[in-house]
């Protein structure tokens, strides 16, 4: 394992740029330096904060998903906290009189559907368009900067899940994916800076590292569930259980009418590499199928560096599919379904594409990202 350092380590770097001026700041429970201190206290002590800004899961990471807040001070501080998630996903004219200065220090996991995206991404078209400088402080991916994987979003799919031509897994840190959303989006108008990681390469994974990590959100606390979350993030839009309401999400997949061992048996039989499903048996506290008994499988990466993690949960949906034609649906979001929005196509649902199919198909968008990305590159 060797020290990596995260921007927000590297912060006295942009000292002048932030003294006297009004700092926003856009972070979570994971926003914490190499001793554990906090965004919130070491920018407050420091400097002069005068907004702090709440995604998804809110600003001490205690909201379940989707649960929309309210606007109210932030008690250690006193500082006023303005939920940008819920009824409004932008900044708003009071938010943006608030700050000279946006700061933004998040971690996200490196998939595509993480929504701490996308509120980067609309801070940033609202700071361009009122003149206001944007600083990242730069974390890792945790999954790498190397591998891409999945399918590339069509934009005719975009929701607050998935808005722009991105692979699932798109091996950027969020400050190279502030880069490519500047140029993506043409906010050439828009002050960018920056502050790098120090210590990091692109091969590295999270358990690579001597640095602190805060679970990002409620159901993705750990590493292991983030790599699974790659895939099996898709069965959100099923009538599935994707393991909510048990210790293992991401992991666990099922419902109360699936054989566990002949799924397992059947997942077996497709030989992927670096990926073994598990027969389990668990009962969900809450979300679906809340205190009914579920079988089926738990996902257990057996290596990492070959496990397709995409192409595996859709390849395990695939077999549920085929098993149980008559259970299996797809949750209906708005004029839509919330696997298209995810998968950011609708060639699987509606059987256009199997998984491996899915997966060739995207082949040269894939490559094409590759290419797109390298500009933006900050890491070896």
């Amino acid at each position: 394992m060797h020290t990596v350092l995260s921007g927000l380590d590297g912060l006295d770097a942009i000292e002048k740029q932030l003294k006297g001026k009004r700092i926003g700041l856009m972070t979570n429970q994971t926003g914490i330096d190499s001793r554990f201190r906090s965004a919130i206290d070491l920018i407050h002590t420091k400097y002069r904060l005068t907004a702090l800004f709440a995604v998804e899961h809110g600003i001490r990471g205690n909201v379940q998903a989707g649960e929309d807040y309210e606007t109210q001070p932030d008690p250690d501080t006193g500082v006023p906290v303005y939920a940008v998630y819920g009824k409004t996903h932008r900044l708003t004219a009071e938010m943006l009189d608030a700050f000279d200065v946006l700061i933004f220090d998040m971690q996200d996991v490196g998939a595509r559907f993480y929504t701490y995206l996308y509120a980067l991404s609309f801070a940033m078209e609202e700071c361009a368009k009122t003149g206001k400088p944007v600083v990242v402080l730069d974390r890792v991916n945790p999954l790498g900067g190397e591998r891409i994987e999945g399918p590339v979003l069509d934009e005719r799919f975009a929701s607050y899940v998935g808005m722009y031509a991105l692979p699932t897994r798109y091996g950027l840190t969020i400050g190279e994916y502030a880069k490519w959303i500047r140029r993506h989006l043409k906010l050439d108008a828009l002050d960018l800076t920056v502050v790098p990681l120090q210590g990091w390469h692109r091969q590295d994974y999270l358990d690579d590292l001597n640095m602190p990590w805060a679970a990002p959100s409620p159901n993705c606390a750990t590493f292991h569930a983030a790599l699974c979350y790659i895939g099996t993030c898709i069965f959100e839009g099923t009538n599935l259980s994707e393991g909510r309401g048990t210790t293992l999400p991401f992991e666990y997949i099922g419902a109360p009418w699936i054989d566990a061992p002949a799924l397992s048996k059947r997942m077996e039989k497709r030989r992927l590499p670096g990926l073994y499903f598990r027969p389990v048996y668990f009962t969900p506290t809450f979300s679906k199928f809340a205190g009914q008994p579920c079988a089926g499988v738990q996902v257990h990466i057996t290596d990492r560096q070959a496990a397709p993690l995409v192409e595996g949960a859709l390849t395990l949906l695939d077999e549920i599919r085929a098993l149980y034609p008559d259970f299996v649906s797809f949750l209906p979001s708005g004029d839509g379904f919330f696997i298209d929005k995810l998968l950011g196509t609708d060639a699987y649902r509606t059987g256009a594409y199997d998984a491996h199919a899915l997966m060739d198909a995207h082949a040269p968008a894939r490559a094409a990202f590759a290419e797109e990305r390298k500009p933006f590159l900050l890491y070896d």
